[in-house]
């Protein structure tokens, strides 16, 4: 076949160009996608706007969250958890209360790394912060998931923790409170202090919440996943 190489590079060019078209069709929308108000107003053309005054949504992050991102990728959580909602032909997500609506690409965009997990041994946490705000909560569930979550897979983190004893030049006002008759209480007179590293994880966590209006996501459930 005297044509076979211009046969053979008409298929590479046909491929390269629907592969680069691709790409760049999906860069392209996803790279005008920018905040939004919850609500959108028209303005005298007749275009929708975003309302002057009204919170930018998806927020970004505060510099101790980011710090929080950082120790959540270290520390292997989004081996085990997700963070994206996913329609209800896809699964019970909603169902199960992880969310009010699903998660669409302009949840991610104010991330500096998008964790979406490819497992899901512990339940997703696109909206953990709005279904659990209590730091002692997730302190201790940091501390021993034990604690909180009977029978939890999930390993203890006692290394994000001190154990010190408790002292009048020792200032133990952020220590661990165990519920009463825990079995996991420390011993009499010593105080479990969470470290920098857990502060900084709990921060980002109690922020992780997409129970907001989008233009193409409206909340549709409540907390309870009704």
């Amino acid at each position: 076949m005297k044509h076979f190489s211009v046969l053979l590079f008409g298929i590479f060019i046909v491929l390269t160009s629907s592969f680069l078209g691709l790409i760049s069709s999906s860069l392209n929308q996803l790279g005008n996608l920018k905040q939004s108000t919850e609500s959108l107003e028209l303005n005298d053309a007749g275009e929708p706007t975003l309302v002057e005054g009204d919170p930018l949504y998806p927020m970004k992050l505060s510099g101790l969250s980011e710090q929080g991102h950082q120790e959540y990728i270290q520390l292997g959580c989004v081996n085990c958890h997700s963070q994206q909602v996913r329609r209800e032909e896809l699964g019970k997500d909603l169902e199960r209360g992880f969310g009010q609506r699903v998660s669409v690409p302009r949840d991610y965009i104010m991330q500096s790394n998008v964790l979406l997990g490819f497992s899901r041994i512990g339940p997703d946490l696109s909206s953990v912060g709005a279904r659990k705000n209590d730091i002692n909560w997730h302190l201790l569930h940091l501390y021993n998931p034990q604690i909180t979550s009977p029978g939890s897979l999930m390993p203890p983190f006692p290394f994000l923790f001190e154990a010190v004893e408790i002292s009048e030049t020792i200032a133990t006002d952020n220590a661990l409170v165990f519920p009463e008759n825990s079995e996991y209480s420390p011993k009499e007179g010593i105080a479990i202090i969470p470290t920098k590293r857990a502060i900084a994880l709990v921060e980002y966590l109690i922020n992780l919440d997409i129970n907001y209006n989008l233009p193409e996501a409206v909340v549709t459930k409540n907390d309870t996943g009704e």
